[in-house]
């Protein structure tokens, strides 16, 4: 989700779409993207489909659809990959920033790309991380 800066100030009814469902993310091991969302950000399992491998798991507010990949990955590179480039997951203030960035440097498998930085002129603050899987992640706090 992009800072309140970008955000749209159009009228809710003259949209066709009310928001994000779901994202679905390639992932190169199911089973690590799953421990991760599960047991280190505190994600649900909602539900999954074996036959093509992949499982859902949400935080209450969005929806990711972990699939797993079938070929060897290669790496993202913004540049030269069409794609999804990360996915910003919303936290309630910087002190939940700063709680995730610590649980996340002491998590393994999780590479922290920067810490928790000020974002543009602030108020607002992100961090960004490759996690098991291979996806890119973002959290962001919004501020005051």
């Amino acid at each position: 989700m992009a800072h309140d800066a970008f955000m749209s100030t159009q009228k809710p009814g003259s949209r066709f779409t009310q928001g994000v469902h779901h994202v679905g993310l390639t992932v190169d091991s199911l089973d690590a993207a799953v421990s991760f969302f599960t047991e280190t950000l505190g994600f649900e399992r909602v539900g999954g489909r074996p036959e093509y491998p992949s499982v859902f798991v949400s935080d209450g507010a969005v929806m990711l659809t972990l699939w797993q990949a079938q070929a060897p990955s290669v790496a993202f590179d913004r540049k030269h990959c069409v794609g999804l480039h990360h996915v910003a997951l919303r936290v309630a203030d910087h002190d939940a920033l700063a709680a995730v960035h610590d649980r996340l440097r002491a998590c393994e498998g999780v590479s922290v790309e920067f810490a928790p930085e000020a974002l543009g002129q602030g108020p607002a603050q992100h961090m960004m991380c490759m996690v098991p899987g291979g996806v890119r992640v973002e959290f962001f706090s919004p501020g005051a």
